[in-house]
């Protein structure tokens, strides 16, 4: 199904129904070059590492601890879990497959002093038996390398697709269609819109297509209607959208997160605020 319903009343922060998010995997020195773009342009994202390679081939390719810290520890970027050396999950016993993302989630927020809910799949490797050990490891959401080349909000989290890998010879033309893509007047047909980006900031090297990201940043970057978030940010309101708990009829609507949430009905907009109840004008 292209629209899952039960998010018909979603919308982001301030009321904003645009979203941009990024997810770029491994904690290559490339990565310092990508995230001066992201800032210049006020784009978030979520950069996804192997600690246990922290280091490797340095001066070459990963970042060492401290550049790590330096690169990372900026407002408006999130770490996540990559596995600690990058291995394929799926073949591995349950023993080491909890290893890597433990040792690599233990690790991360040791080093960055947070705590670490989300992951992407190295290689896209997943299966039944993955996700299962990624809950018991408490991981709340995690990347494929699936592209959808839509704009919906998740529904499977820890299945979480993209829209596009930055290769996509479709980028900019969707890019424009997330941004100017008229919505319509009916409310519960103004679905909110996320866009996902992923990839690795060393195929722009290896590619030689910096102007690409560029680009996308400086087209997508710095519009008033699009909230720019982590992918964690987003999880989290999400999450805290779903456990709003309405009355009997509709009128009341409790927020038990600690996060305010901003809903519109046919009736107009409200916020409702962290741990507060709102009345609603009219029923939902």
């Amino acid at each position: 199904m292209d629209y899952d319903y039960k998010y018909a009343f979603l919308r982001f922060p301030d009321w904003k129904d645009k979203a941009l998010t990024l997810s770029y995997d491994d904690g290559s020195k490339f990565d310092l070059p990508m995230l001066e773009i992201m800032k210049k342009h006020g784009i978030k994202g979520t950069f996804n590492i192997n600690s246990g390679r922290f280091g490797e081939m340095e001066g070459d390719w990963h970042l060492t601890k401290e550049q790590a810290i330096k690169a990372y520890g900026q407002d408006g970027i999130e770490v996540a879990v990559h596995g600690s050396q990058h291995v394929m999950l799926e073949g591995y016993s349950t023993e080491q497959i909890t290893y890597e993302i433990l040792s690599d989630r233990k690790t991360l927020e040791d080093t960055f002093g947070k705590i670490v809910k989300g992951m992407a799949y190295a290689y896209g490797s997943v299966n039944d038996e993955i996700v299962s050990i990624l809950e018991k490891c408490g991981i709340s959401y995690s990347r494929t390398v699936h592209s959808t080349e839509r704009f919906n909000v998740p529904n499977d989290w820890l299945h979480l697709p993209a829209t596009c890998h930055h290769n996509n010879p479709r980028l900019m033309e969707l890019a424009k269609e997330f941004l100017e893509a008229p919505q319509p007047e009916k409310w519960w047909y103004r679905k909110p819109k996320l866009f996902y980006l992923w990839g690795h900031s060393f195929e722009f090297d290896r590619d030689g297509n910096w102007d690409v990201f560029e680009k996308f940043a400086a087209y997508m970057g710095g519009r008033d209607n699009v909230w720019y978030a982590t992918n964690g940010e987003i999880y989290e309101y999400v999450k805290a959208y779903e456990r709003l708990q309405y009355s009997v009829d509709g009128t009341m609507v409790y927020n038990p997160s600690a996060l305010d949430v901003y809903i519109e009905n046919e009736k107009g907009k409200y916020v409702v605020l962290a741990g507060k109840t709102a009345k609603l004008t009219k029923k939902i």
